[in-house]
């Protein structure tokens, strides 16, 4: 297994401050070589360039008129205007890159330049729904969710009356079970073979063009799910596509955006990546026990799982984490096993989440110092212990009877024959903290060992028969976080 560093670009913003910054409209073939010259020196293996699908005005003018929506934008921009809000690229009206972005052929040569530094492209797939303006609403209004005149009575914010080419229909909006619809969209039937042959050909047709995909709450495909949400049984989807694009282009990437538990059952059906989510909401509420337990729960799905800290569905980390515990929950994230998923503004420390209906972003200061820290984080990312070494979780014993704080720590270790062996060690809280960690290396005895921290250069060196029989001793600091290379004594 080697895992891999991903890094979200918001295409449509990103664009719009290179425009500013040039003076006249911009498109994928005005990303400078050196913004992908420093992402490939950085590590990353994927760069995901967000939202750069065709979208329509039907869904441009929903999200300008919705005044709960516009009460948000206005929030992030204060000097709001019609053109910030291009509408959600998220309501797709056809799998072509959008125009103003330069059209199929620009993404096809962002791709060579990419490929030129080693780094691959992914992009969006949003299987659940398109926009109201797609094609096949008019000339296949039988792969969309009818409704009823009863449904547009009982749930208006759940279906819309449309104009089709024989009269009036009623067709449902997108959604999960569990919210109402997203007005801007029309849902898709996979209880109807043609339309699931007829969205299999869209997913070939983007493959073509990239080398994975983000595939948009991929969990809503699954037939227990969607007979869940409509009532409708449905053959499953994603074992036979994910099967058939891999036949036509081997070594494809499949990342599922994935809630509700389901992450287990996407990776079965042959997803690459899922979206850790659970991890991310327990080191947001602060809790190493439940990151522990997390870890041990789920212990097979980590070489397979998404790990993030921010996405454009989550706030900015800078902004729910607090210094200190940002740091300690960077560490505790993208040192474990799996893809590790970052988003562009996550290292300047930015605090404004931008909606994927936003062309543009406020100005934001950045944090100096926090990028320092994710600079020599990245630089330990690019180890190839830690690409594709031998992860373990390790057990944390009381310092002494009825220390409660070694409940606090959440430490595991790396070990590569070639590279060498770390041990990470993360107090994930607001107290000191001590315990012994119980290392997992049978050679310890009759030896002294060397600990270097990585994150500061402090060198400890330790005795073999101690760490043996005790473990290593921790008292740290609230939010401490260290990654250890250990090594013999010369």
């Amino acid at each position: 297994m080697t895992y891999p560093c991903l890094y979200q670009v918001n295409t449509r913003v990103f664009l719009t401050e290179l425009s500013g910054k040039l003076g006249r409209p911009v498109t994928l073939d005005d990303v400078p070589d050196a913004e992908l010259d420093r992402l490939a020196r950085l590590g990353f293996d994927w760069i995901w360039f967000l939202s750069v699908w065709q979208t329509g005005p039907a869904g441009q003018r929903i999200s300008r008129a919705n005044p709960e929506w516009r009460k948000e934008f206005q929030a992030t921009l204060p000097d709001l205007q019609e053109k910030d809000i291009p509408g959600s690229g998220f309501a797709i009206a056809g799998y072509t890159v959008h125009a103003q972005l330069g059209g199929d052929a620009a993404l096809a040569r962002l791709r060579e330049r990419l490929h030129a530094r080693g780094l691959r492209l992914m992009l969006d797939f949003v299987p659940n729904h398109t926009a109201l303006d797609h094609p096949w609403v008019k000339n296949h209004p039988e792969y969309y969710i009818p409704g009823t005149e009863e449904d547009l009575v009982r749930a208006p914010h759940n279906y819309t009356r449309v104009a089709g080419q024989e009269g009036d229909l009623i067709l449902a909006y997108g959604r999960d079970p569990y919210f109402p619809g997203w007005l801007d969209t029309f849902q898709l039937n996979y209880g109807n073979p043609a339309m699931q042959e007829a969205a299999l050909g869209e997913l070939v047709k983007v493959a073509n063009q990239c080398e994975g995909l983000r595939c948009d709450m991929a969990m809503l495909l699954l037939p227990e799910i969607f007979q869940r949400t409509w009532g409708i049984q449905c053959r499953s989807f994603w074992p036979r596509a994910i099967r058939q694009i891999r036949e036509y282009f081997p070594g494809f990437c499949f990342m599922a955006e994935v809630y509700w538990d389901l992450e287990s059952t996407l990776q079965q059906q042959g997803f690459d990546y899922t979206y850790d989510k659970k991890l991310y909401d327990c080191l947001r509420a602060g809790s190493a026990r439940a990151v522990r337990e997390h870890f041990q729960t789920h212990a097979t799905d980590q070489n397979k799982s998404a790990h993030f800290l921010e996405n454009h569905d989550e706030s900015r980390a800078a902004a729910v984490f607090a210094p200190g515990k940002h740091q300690a929950a960077a560490i505790v994230s993208f040192l474990c096993p799996g893809l590790r998923f970052f988003q562009q503004g996550q290292f300047e420390g930015w605090r404004t989440r931008i909606s994927p209906h936003l062309g543009r972003r406020p100005n934001e200061a950045s944090d100096y110092q926090l990028q320092r820290f994710y600079e020599s984080l990245l630089g330990l990312l690019r180890q190839p212990i830690v690409r594709a070494g031998r992860w373990q979780l390790l057990e944390c014993q009381p310092a002494w009877e009825g220390n409660w704080t070694r409940d606090c720590i959440v430490a595991f270790s790396w070990e590569n024959l070639k590279e060498g062996r770390w041990l990470v060690a993360v107090n994930y809280a607001t107290n000191q903290s001590q315990c012994y960690v119980r290392l997992p290396f049978g050679d310890l005895a009759s030896n002294t060992w060397r600990l270097k921290d990585l994150t500061s250069d402090t060198i400890y060196d330790r005795d073999g028969d101690d760490l043996a029989a005790r473990g290593l001793f921790l008292d740290v600091r609230p939010w401490y976080a260290a990654v250890f290379d250990i090594s013999k004594r010369g």
